[in-house]
């Protein structure tokens, strides 16, 4: 009995601590001496958890489009701050800015997302860690 009691405890301390293992830092993701801005097409939101995702083709010079992955706030983040899930759609022109990945991938952090009609919404959290004042470079 008393081993079952220890088997349950430590269990439910190991499944406790796995949303905090699965989360990370700014600083373990992202680089933020490179901040980026970046005009592009929505082509997919994930309201999803822990982090929400918006998906954008971004025209080159070249022509050529480059997907990329804007990680911003968790869905109820992205809630309070204002946003619906109908705000962006599929198509949308928006322009992004954030801090790169330090993966080197097409990857970011969103801090601010700008649409077409000049609105300007906030998409990161006010604590995660990142650069809160840094002049994006234009993709």
């Amino acid at each position: 009995m008393k081993a079952n009691f220890i088997l349950t405890g430590v269990c439910g301390l190991f499944l406790a601590a796995l949303p905090a293992a699965a989360h990370h830092s700014f600083a373990a993701e992202y680089d933020g001496s490179k901040p980026l801005s970046l005009k592009g097409k929505v082509t997919q939101v994930e309201w999803v958890n822990p982090h929400s995702w918006i998906h954008i083709d971004v025209t080159g010079e070249d022509g050529k489009a480059v997907s990329w992955s804007c990680e911003t706030a968790p869905p109820n983040g992205l809630y309070r701050q204002g946003w619906r899930r109908d705000t962006l759609k599929t198509g949308d022109e928006v322009v992004i800015q954030g801090f790169l990945a330090k993966d080197g991938s097409h990857t970011m952090t969103a801090r601010t997302v700008q649409t077409a009609d000049g609105k300007k919404l906030f998409a990161g959290s006010a604590t995660d860690g990142a650069p809160q004042s840094q002049k994006p470079d234009e993709k």
